[in-house]
C-alpha cells in the first residue's frame, strides 16, 4: 500500500450502510454550511463540471451520514433520503441550474414547501450555492433563483481527490480535478453506477381491502376468481381443464333469464359540473370575493388576496357579491388617503352581515349606490361642460364687483371718446354724462394694477374685454401679449392654469 492510500485509510472509518444499499467512506466531522457560506464566492466547495459529476457527490453524501437536517431546525424532513435525490436529479438537468418552485413541484409531486425544505437541505450540505438569489414580491412576478452546482470539500478529501486551479487569478471555486487516490477508486466506481441510475418516486402499498390479482369483474359474467391448484375456466371457455366443472357450474334463476337480457347496474352520475369545474366550498367563495375586491377598488391593489378573504370572510359566508360590498361601502364613506388598505376594510365591514341581513336589503343598498354614482356622473359632465363653455365660449363678465365698475367706466370712456366727448346713452344717467374725455393717471394705474394682480391669477378678463387697441393704450404692449398667451394656453390641452 503507497503512502497516500494508507493516510487516506487511516482517516476512513469502517463502511456503513446507506440509504441506497452503497457504502460510503466518511469523514469523522459534521458537514453543515452556514447561511453566510452558502454563495458561490463565500463557499468552500468547487462547482461540479456537469451534472453527472455532481450526481456522485449527491449519492454520497446521502449515503455518508454526515448531514442531518433536523439538528438545525424543528420541522422538515428527518433524513437526506431518496427524495431529496430525486430533487437534485431534476436540478442537474439544468442548463443553467435556475429552478422555479412550480416547475419542480410539478416534475416530483411534492409541496411547495417540502421543495423549499429539500432545496435548503441541498445548500446546507454544500451541494448548491446561490449565483442569484428569487425575489417574491406581493404583486409582481416571482424570481426564481440561480444555483451553482458544488462539490463540498468533504467529498474530496473522503475520496482522495486531487484538484488544481487552471489559471492562478481564478477563484477558489472553479478548482478542477487532476487525480484521485488509490483507496477512493472502488468508492468512485460503486458513486458513478448510483448517478447512472435514476431514482424514482417509490410506489404506493397496495391495501390489503383491495380484491385479489386474479379476480376479473365483467359487465354480464359477475366476479371469477382463480383458485389455486386449478386451471381458471372463463365463460368464454378458453383453455382446458383437466375436471370436470358439471358439478361446480352454477346457473342464474329463471327471473333472470325471462327477458333473454342481462340488466347492467346503473352508472352513478358525476359529481362534477358539466363545465368540468367543481363548485366553490367557503373558503373557496372567501378567496373569489378577496380577488375581486382588489381588482375593483383602487385602494386595495397590491393587497394580499389570503389577508382580504380573511377579513371579509363573514360577508363572504353570508353569500354577499363584490357588488354588495361596493354598495355598503358607499353606505359606509370610503376615505381619502389610505394607508393600510386591509385594516380599512375591516373597520368598514365590521357588523355589516348583520346590518343588510336580508338580500331585499342589499338590493335596496346597491340601487341607491348606483342613483349616487350616476349623480356623480351627471355632475362631472355639468362640470366639463361648465369649463369648456367658459373657456371656449364668448366672454363673460367677472365676478368680482370692484372690477365690473372698473370695467364699466373703462367702456363709458370709450364711448365718450367716440360720440364727441359725450355720452348719448341715455340708461347710465346723467352722473355719467360729467366724466372726463380721458382717464386720469390715477385711473389708469389702478386699473394697470388690477390688471397685473389679475394675470398673476391667472386671469385675462380686464385685458380681454376691451377693444384691443384700446386695451394696448391702456395697459401696454407687454400686458397685453402676456394675456393673449394665457387665453391661448386656457384652450391647450398641455398647459395647467392656476394659483397658489
Amino acid at each position: 500500500m503507497s503512502a497516500v492510500a494508507a493516510s487516506v485509510a487511516a482517516v476512513i472509518p469502517a463502511p456503513r450502510r446507506s440509504v441506497d444499499d452503497v457504502a460510503v467512506a466518511v469523514l469523522p466531522a459534521t458537514l453543515y454550511v452556514p447561511e453566510a457560506s452558502q454563495w458561490l464566492p463565500t463557499s468552500t466547495g468547487r462547482m461540479a463540471p456537469e451534472g453527472y459529476s455532481w450526481m456522485q457527490a449527491v449519492h454520497w453524501v446521502a449515503g455518508s451520514g454526515l448531514y442531518r437536517p433536523r439538528r438545525y431546525r424543528s420541522h422538515g424532513p428527518r433524513s437526506f433520503g431518496p427524495t431529496t435525490v430525486r430533487v437534485a436529479q431534476e436540478l442537474a438537468q439544468l442548463f443553467p441550474c435556475r429552478p422555479g418552485i412550480g416547475y419542480l413541484v410539478r416534475r416530483t409531486g411534492l409541496s411547495e414547501r417540502s421543495v423549499e425544505y429539500h432545496l435548503g437541505m441541498l445548500r446546507e450540505a454544500g451541494l448548491l450555492a446561490y449565483i442569484v438569489r428569487g425575489t417574491r414580491v406581493s404583486g409582481e412576478t416571482a424570481q426564481a433563483s440561480e444555483f451553482a452546482r458544488m462539490i463540498p470539500v468533504e467529498f474530496d478529501v473522503a475520496l482522495g481527490i486531487r484538484t488544481a486551479l487552471r489559471d492562478e487569478d481564478a477563484p477558489a471555486y472553479t478548482r478542477a480535478m487532476t487525480g484521485i487516490a488509490d483507496a477512493g477508486r472502488e468508492l468512485m466506481a460503486k458513486l458513478a453506477k448510483k448517478a447512472a441510475r435514476k431514482v424514482r418516486k417509490p410506489r404506493p402499498k397496495r391495501s390489503s381491502k383491495a380484491p385479489a390479482k386474479g379476480t376479473r369483474k365483467g359487465a354480464d359474467q359477475g366476479s371469477v376468481t382463480a383458485v389455486s391448484d386449478e386451471v381458471r375456466c372463463t365463460p368464454m371457455q378458453v383453455g382446458t381443464s383437466g375436471l370436470s366443472t358439471a358439478g361446480t357450474t352454477s346457473f342464474p334463476p329463471e327471473s333472470k333469464l325471462a327477458s333473454g337480457v342481462s340488466k347492467s347496474p346503473t352508472p352513478k352520475k358525476s359529481k362534477a359540473k358539466a363545465g368540468g369545474r367543481r363548485k366553490l366550498n367557503a373558503v373557496g367563495r372567501r378567496f373569489q370575493l378577496a380577488r375581486e375586491l382588489t381588482q375593483e377598488l383602487d385602494w386595495l391593489r397590491g393587497c394580499s388576496v389570503p389577508r382580504i378573504a380573511w377579513v371579509a370572510r363573514n360577508v363572504a359566508d353570508a353569500g354577499w357579491t363584490v357588488t354588495d360590498v361596493r354598495a355598503w361601502l358607499h353606505f359606509r364613506g370610503e376615505a381619502a388617503h389610505v394607508r393600510r388598505g386591509s385594516g380599512l376594510l375591516a373597520v368598514l365591514l365590521a357588523n355589516a352581515e348583520n346590518v343588510l341581513d336580508t338580500p331585499a336589503k342589499r338590493a335596496d343598498a346597491i340601487e341607491q349606490w348606483r342613483g349616487a354614482q350616476e349623480a356623480a356622473r351627471r355632475d362631472r359632465i355639468r362640470q366639463v361642460r361648465a369649463r369648456t363653455e367658459r373657456y371656449e365660449g364668448d366672454w363673460q363678465a367677472p365676478s368680482s364687483r370692484s372690477v365690473q365698475l372698473e370695467v364699466e367706466a373703462a367702456f363709458a370712456k370709450v364711448r365718450e371718446a367716440v360720440n364727441g366727448g359725450r355720452r348719448r346713452d341715455q340708461d347710465h344717467g346723467a352722473d355719467v354724462q360729467d366724466a372726463p374725455l380721458e382717464m386720469s393717471k390715477q385711473e389708469r394705474e389702478d386699473l394697470v394694477a388690477t390688471a397685473k394682480g389679475e394675470l398673476m391669477r391667472g386671469e385675462t378678463t380686464l385685458i380681454t374685454s376691451m377693444h384691443p387697441d384700446m386695451a394696448l393704450q391702456i395697459f401696454g404692449e407687454r400686458l397685453v401679449r402676456r394675456a393673449d398667451q394665457l387665453e391661448r394656453g386656457f384652450r391647450s390641452s398641455l398647459m395647467t392654469n392656476g394659483h397658489r
